[in-house]
């Protein structure tokens, strides 16, 4: 280095990198905020006094007002919801990831008006460091609060209608297609879907898929019967799809739940699947291995829905700019279809 150079300042990242711990781990140990463990807190210090890191009173001050704790929150009816496989799934992935960067998962459930404003207080930076937004309808009122929001926000699917800067979801429309190409090339040509509410981006981009397989094998599409993405309304859905088509031969529905529902109502009628009727559902869960007969699917990623979600957060928290991300599909196929 030339003689009176400036010595150039350590970064917080360096600072990270070198004591072993993730960056917004750093940041809370710096500032003595809660959940850092002693063992990393003390490898920051450690490493601060080595390399003579010295903080930025700016970014220490946003950091001060971190609390160690992420959201997760639903925007749902049932508290249920949190015991459906998927979003079991999307928790497990969530929590782990959030636990690499010692940060807590809260769960909240945005379904009553006191849940709401809740939600909203959270919104507004009070009791966490950042928010992941699942399941948002049309005119969600979340997604609003979420534009003001002083805090980093994460949706897990894009909401209908917009396209926020920091989203991670599964390709809907693509693996949509995928199943109905591949009933298309097992010689079914009355095929329908079940498709979920029309709501959520979810269910529309999954009958989008459904649409423009149909279309682009030069067959009209029939009209979409929808359901709640529940095997109720999946059983439901398949009563009504028979009474109005009844020489129905191929069935994508849009998750395995309503698949499962379909597959009984089926049963029930008669309809011997896969001989008269394939069905293809989406998810993979574990109940399409186990269906009778075990379900042909689209396979998303869902643990790693929620993994990546959390990350994308701390990425966020940690003064990063991550980019959106969509998780790819791929059929998994059984005896159904």
């Amino acid at each position: 280095m030339a003689e009176g150079a400036p010595r150039r300042q350590p970064t917080l990242d360096e600072v990270a990198e070198r004591a072993g711990v993730s960056r917004s781990v750093a940041s809370r140990a710096l500032n003595n905020a809660p959940h850092v463990s002693r063992a990393k807190r003390e490898a920051v210090q450690r490493v601060v006094r080595q390399l003579g890191y010295v903080p930025n009173p700016t970014a220490r001050a946003l950091a001060t007002r971190q609390t160690g704790a992420a959201a997760l929150v639903v925007s749902g009816e049932d508290p249920s919801i949190f015991a459906d496989p998927f979003f079991a799934q999307v928790i497990v992935g969530a929590s782990a990831a959030l636990e690499e960067a010692d940060l807590h998962l809260m769960l909240c459930l945005a379904a009553s008006d006191r849940g709401r404003e809740r939600v909203a207080e959270l919104l507004r930076g009070k009791g966490a460091d950042g928010v992941m937004l699942m399941a948002l309808r049309e005119n969600d009122p979340l997604a609003a609060l979420a534009e003001q929001a002083e805090m980093p926000v994460v949706f897990g699917g894009r909401p209908v209608g917009s396209t926020p800067r920091w989203y991670v979801d599964a390709d809907n429309a693509g693996g949509a297609r995928e199943a109905t190409e591949y009933l298309l090339s097992r010689g079914r040509r009355r095929v329908a879907t079940l498709c979920g509410r029309l709501d959520t981006e979810a269910g529309r981009a999954r009958y989008r898929g459904y649409r423009d397989a149909m279309l682009g094998a030069g067959i009209d599409p029939l009209p979409p019967v929808e359901a709640d993405f529940t095997e109720a309304g999946g059983a439901a859905a398949m009563a009504a799809l028979l009474a109005g088509h009844g020489d129905v031969d191929g069935v994508f529905a849009a998750n395995d739940n309503m698949a499962v529902g379909a597959l009984r109502t089926l049963r029930e009628a008669g309809r011997p699947v896969p001989a008269e009727v394939a069905v293809v559902g989406f998810d993979d869960l574990a109940v399409a291995r186990v269906a009778d007969p075990p379900l042909t699917t689209v396979r998303q990623p869902i643990t790693a829905l929620g993994r990546e979600m959390a990350r994308m957060l701390v990425a966020l928290v940690g003064g990063q700019d991550p980019t959106p991300l969509i998780l790819p599909t791929r059929l998994v196929v059984r005896a159904s279809a």
